[in-house]
């Protein structure tokens, strides 16, 4: 039976020779990625379609609001959509 590997921090060595864990700056998880990656092929294919006119997408920066738009409602990491003053 194959044994797993304990997934460790990563750590990197500063030049005094402490070692301290890397922070993540990542906005953006993994699966709001794949939900702008997918919004981006249906847009390309053009079966994209937005809002309750359902009318096709053409703008590639619509097709990535779209896709970070439906990664928030699933609870995916993203930050909020900036509002205006």
């Amino acid at each position: 039976m194959a044994t797993r590997r304990a997934k460790r921090a990563s750590t990197r060595t500063s030049t005094d020779g402490r070692r301290s864990k890397k922070r993540s700056t990542r906005r953006y998880g993994e699966a709001a990625s794949k939900k702008v990656g997918r919004a981006l092929h249906e847009a390309k294919k053009g079966s994209l379609r937005s809002g309750r006119s359902k009318k096709k997408v053409t703008s590639r920066k619509q097709a990535i609001a779209i896709g970070l738009s439906e990664a928030r409602r699933r609870g995916a990491k993203v930050p909020a959509r900036k509002r205006s003053k």
